[in-house]
């Protein structure tokens, strides 16, 4: 699936990674999440931990798929 980050994202973007400093979030995982808030897929193949914590339209969990 491929979804193209508009210029309209950007404010959304940003206030992910102000909610997320402490993590430190970056641009890309802000990205993903946005994703999942557009298509509403929360499935996910990552080894970064931090997409336990971080909420899908700020109240859903990833499903994060675990790799063994």
């Amino acid at each position: 699936m491929v979804y193209e980050i508009q210029e309209k994202d950007y404010v959304r973007l940003l206030e992910l990674m102000e909610k997320y400093h402490d993590q430190p979030m970056d641009f890309a995982d802000a990205t993903l999440i946005l994703m999942a808030e557009k298509t509403g897929n929360r499935q996910i193949l990552t080894l970064d931990s931090d997409f336990l914590f971080y909420r899908i339209g700020n109240q859903e969990t990833f499903d994060v798929i675990r790799v063994e």
